[in-house]
């Protein structure tokens, strides 16, 4: 018997009822799923006291437990101001993805570089950006491509470990610069291009823009027209800072649902029926190991990768954000979950959530 839980959101201890769409989702019972049967009761007894937000969890395209909690967030006001505020979150509500944003940057520039609107990954990064022919250490700097971008190994100085309350921290300092492209370009060199991973917004935000160049739209409105729209994705919101410019590292939002449609999508080949949306070869190099991270972790095109989930042989791809966060997608045993939480600038629970989750499948 299908857990009707799966489709009667629980939200602070309650239920409501499904959104007009549930129907996007056919339900599978977990134990039919090849999940414990208590799942959607192991994951309420996991998120309580976590500040975890939503969970959904996806096999062969059906849904095996959709959750939503009550919890704090960070809510932005009318003139884009940060808040906390508790929220009981429902499948209507979209959710920041914060640097979840990267890796369907990722994406785009894939659907681009089919399209032929943006240039090959091994063409010159500052040939894309002749106004700066003015940046210290230049001889090195030319040698930079876009796959170092792409693959966060441009070698240069960037520090996100810290809180982005921090104004050192290099996306919030990139933000604040009266010229994010510059600043992402200047900052100083400290590795070899292309030998050392070195994570940043930057990174990411000098390829936004050229994709925006090339297609000759924002980026939100290319991201709806080639991707959001072909899979039938509900209402998404690009943040953006000082006159209007998007937020490409990390300024996305939508719903949790949707979310779990992008990972279907990356388990789907990148097709949506007969549509191919993201090339399939795109999707292969963007998930073949570029350049390791630790000894769990390599990251691909914004993406990352890796082959083991708690010591056991389980592929799979992911995409990270601030908070907790949380997109994986794991193709042999054909599972999507997503988690969305509200831990902000501290360690979150998502990670042992997903691990969770996957623990003693079938």
């Amino acid at each position: 018997m299908i857990d009707r839980r799966a489709l009667l959101l629980g939200v602070g201890g309650t239920l409501v009822a499904p959104c007009a769409d549930a129907t996007e989702w056919t339900p599978i019972d977990p134990a039919e799923a090849g999940f414990p049967a208590d799942l959607g009761t192991r994951i309420d007894q996991f998120a309580g006291g976590k500040n975890i937000h939503g969970v959904i969890v996806v096999r062969h395209g059906r849904i095996v437990v959709e959750r939503y909690y009550a919890g704090e967030d960070q809510v932005r006001d009318s003139e884009g101001r940060m808040h906390v505020e508790r929220v009981a979150f429902s499948p209507r509500h979209s959710h920041d993805l914060r640097s979840v944003t990267k890796s369907i940057i990722g994406l785009l520039y894939g659907i681009a570089l089919r399209d032929g609107k943006v240039p090959p990954l091994d063409a010159p990064l500052l040939a894309q950006f002749p106004q700066y022919d003015d940046l210290p250490d230049m001889a090195q700097r030319r040698g930079w491509t876009i796959r170092h971008a792409i693959t966060m190994t441009l070698g240069m100085d960037w520090n996100e470990e810290i809180s982005y309350d921090d104004p050192r921290n290099g996306q919030t300092a990139m933000e604040r610069s009266p010229d994010r492209a510059r600043y992402a370009l200047e900052q100083p060199i400290v590795a070899v291009a292309g030998e050392r991973w070195i994570y940043s917004a930057g990174a990411t935000t000098l390829i936004g823009k050229i994709i925006e160049h090339g297609v000759g739209a924002s980026i939100h409105d290319y991201a709806r027209r080639v991707l959001f729209d072909p899979l039938g994705l509900g209402p998404t919101e690009w943040r953006s800072v000082r006159a209007g410019e998007p937020i490409f590292a990390s300024g996305l939002a939508m719903r949790p649902r949707d979310l779990a449609r992008v990972g279907q999508l990356l388990l789907d080949g990148g097709s949506v029926g007969e549509r191919q949306v993201v090339p399939a070869d795109w999707l292969e190099a963007s998930f073949t190991p570029a350049v390791r991270i630790d000894d769990r972790r390599h990251y691909g095109y914004h993406w990352y990768v890796g082959n083991t989930v708690r010591g056991r042989d389980l592929r799979w791809i992911g995409a990270f954000g601030n908070g907790g966060q949380r997109l994986f997608a794991l193709p042999e045993p054909a599972i999507v979950v997503v988690v969305t939480a509200g831990s902000y600038n501290q360690r979150a629970a998502s990670n042992d959530l997903v691990g969770d989750v996957l623990e003693g499948i079938r």
